[in-house]
């Protein structure tokens, strides 16, 4: 048996006005999906437990089948993964963003992207940080786009952040670093805007009317998790496809080979249909591939619909389609489509509500065949919930004819 799990990162949403009362995703021409869902079964993942930060490390720890309540400690220890760094027990890594504020007295995260500034800008930028605030105890390192990592070598994990996709225009004095660190994780983004002002970087992407990385925003803290690799849990090789840290980083500690695309960017200009082949010719030789694609994600946090219905079409053809189209040579094969989470146009940032999904197998038996659309609406009302969302990974695996005869009798 094969298995195959393609994420569209935030592709849920709630329903707009602006769209005669349909989500984005159930806007979009999605044939695709609505195929495996279709054919297949269709349900509801509660991939964010009672008490948990709604974002994407809790999220795809639950759908890989780990319950966060055991093994999420934090963010920045999954980047840290992707990266190559090895943690020490007491090093804590946090997030850092290159993030643009506004001027003036009360500033507000105006872009929390720095106008998706590229991976190239963004290491010279990060050189420069930690030449200036630097130390044996203080270290940063270059990763994707606008999303990079502070060490913190003995450094407390107890500070409450902020992610700052969470606070889109508001004024930031609110939700500055609290606790036991907050005082030098300040002081450091602080410095870290004297460095950037005239940054030969920023002067560049000025003159080009792009926005500056004005400042670094530490978020997202955690030590070192200890997680049961799934590939020695169920005795499968597999791999992960993504291009950004935090899924390679969390696809690291499971036990997956990170498959690198070329192209792949973590925004709406990726290589869509290279991430679909390389994972075709990875299960030549692998039990198990998770796709990973964030454009919807950051399309939801943008606020632009048309934008997010383009990048689930897009992930729809060129991804879902993809790995459809060459089912047939295969073998057996179970499929699963999913979101991780909401990022809802109306707040642009994550809520916690459970997200549809849905699995389509080639086995006789093994689909519920309701022809329901892929959607939030027809998952709620007609699908079936899995919460804790952990558990669906087992029965994705290990027993999905004795999960579906259940629901089916």
């Amino acid at each position: 048996m094969k298995y195959v799990i393609l994420l569209g990162d935030g592709m849920a949403d709630y329903p707009l006005g602006e769209l005669g009362g349909k989500t984005p995703l159930e806007y979009a021409k999605i044939p695709n999906m609505d195929r495996i869902a279709g054919e297949g079964t269709l349900g509801l993942i509660d991939t964010i437990p009672d008490g948990f930060p709604p974002g994407s490390d809790v999220a795809n720890l639950s759908i890989l089948g780990y319950d966060p309540g055991k093994y999420y400690t934090g963010r920045g220890p999954l980047e840290a993964a992707s990266m190559g760094l090895k943690l020490d027990d007491y090093d804590v890594a946090f997030r850092c963003n290159l993030v643009t504020l506004g001027s003036g007295e009360e500033p507000v995260m105006e872009d929390f992207t720095a106008g998706h500034i590229t991976s190239e800008e963004a290491k010279k930028i990060i050189h420069d940080i930690n030449s200036g605030l630097g130390s044996d105890i203080f270290k940063f390192y270059p990763g994707v786009g606008y999303r990079h990592l502070f060490v913190w070598k003995g450094g407390p994990v107890s500070d409450k952040t902020t992610p700052p996709h969470d606070i889109n225009d508001r004024v930031i004095k609110n939700y500055l670093p609290q606790g036991d660190g907050a005082k030098e994780l300040n002081r450091l983004m602080r410095l870290s805007q004297e460095i950037l002002k005239d940054h030969p970087v920023n002067r560049a992407r000025l003159m080009e009317g792009k926005n500056p990385a004005s400042s670094i925003w530490l978020w997202g803290q955690g030590r070192a998790p200890r997680i049961e690799p799934l590939t020695e849990k169920y005795n499968l090789k597999g791999g992960i496809i993504s291009a950004v840290d935090l899924l390679n980083g969390t696809g690291i500690y499971a036990g997956l080979e990170v498959i690198h695309v070329e192209g792949a960017t973590g925004y709406t200009d990726t290589n869509y249909e290279g991430k679909a082949q390389n994972a075709l010719e990875a299960l030549k030789n692998m039990d198990f591939v998770f796709v990973h694609v964030e454009a919807p994600d950051e399309m939801g946090h943008e606020g632009n619909i048309e934008g997010k219905i383009k990048a689930i079409e897009d992930f729809d053809e060129k991804v879902v389609g993809t790995v459809l189209s060459k089912m047939h040579t295969l073998g057996d094969l179970r499929i699963m489509v999913l979101s991780d989470h909401l990022t809802p146009i109306s707040l642009r940032t994550h809520s916690s509500d459970p997200s549809p999904f849905a699995v389509l197998s080639s086995v006789d038996g093994e689909n519920l065949r309701e022809g329901n659309p892929f959607g939030e609406s027809s998952a709620k009302n007609r699908g079936i919930l899995v919460s804790p969302g952990h558990l669906l990974m087992n029965y994705f695996i290990k027993n999905w004819r004795g999960f579906v005869e259940g629901k089916r009798g």
